[in-house]
């Protein structure tokens, strides 16, 4: 009997080595660990770019609240709380504040009996700048204000007043002309801020006569 042979394919097969089966994953684990990186960068880049906004609104918000305070100054002084003597409206005499006012415009959505005009002390406290406010005008020993932060990181908050005549003081009430002293207000306020982040922020604001 005479047995046929199988014509041998001309075809070899093979497989990876394991020496090419590292390769690969070595190369796959460096483009892996490169697109990481590349999209950790990137949500921080993002995370970054979100800071940032959300501080310049805070801040933006902050000025916006200060300049709308000295816009409505009111010359309404107001008792102090022993009720022995009268504050300025603008007072800068002040051991708590760097600025006590009074301004109009105090909205009142639910129709509380009140005044529409507040009383509103301006302070600096380890780098954060407060703005307190009484719930009456004439408050006595025990009103506690309510206090609010307006932003931080705040190296220096000063401000300048213009006077009648025209020249620029650190203090208020001046000592010029402009009616009785504790009705006194200024021509202009100059509202001057240092931040850690953004160095200085001046605003000039014109009181309505």
């Amino acid at each position: 009997m005479i047995r046929r042979q199988r014509p041998q394919s001309s075809c070899t097969q093979s497989g990876f080595t394991l020496l090419e089966l590292l390769i690969a994953i070595s190369i796959f684990a460096i483009v892996a660990v490169m697109a990481m990186g590349g999209y950790n960068q990137l949500l921080m880049q993002r995370e970054r770019a979100s800071q940032a906004m959300e501080r310049a609104r805070v801040v933006q918000r902050a000025m916006t609240r200060m300049v709308q305070d000295f816009e409505q100054l009111e010359p309404r002084p107001v008792r102090n709380a022993t009720a022995t003597t009268v504050d300025p409206a603008v007072n800068t005499n002040t051991s708590s504040h760097i600025v006590e006012l009074t301004h109009a415009g105090w909205t009142n959505p639910a129709g509380v009996s009140r005044s529409t005009l507040q009383r509103v002390g301006y302070r600096l406290t380890d780098g954060k700048v407060y703005r307190d406010y009484w719930v009456v005008l004439d408050h006595g020993l025990n009103a506690s204000p309510v206090e609010a932060v307006l932003m931080d990181k705040v190296q220096t908050f000063t401000l300048r007043f213009m006077d009648w005549n025209r020249q620029w003081q650190t203090t208020w009430p001046a000592n010029s002309t402009g009616g009785p002293v504790a009705r006194r207000l200024p021509l202009a306020v100059e509202i001057t801020v240092k931040l850690e982040d953004w160095g200085e922020i001046k605003r000039v604001v014109e009181v309505p006569g």
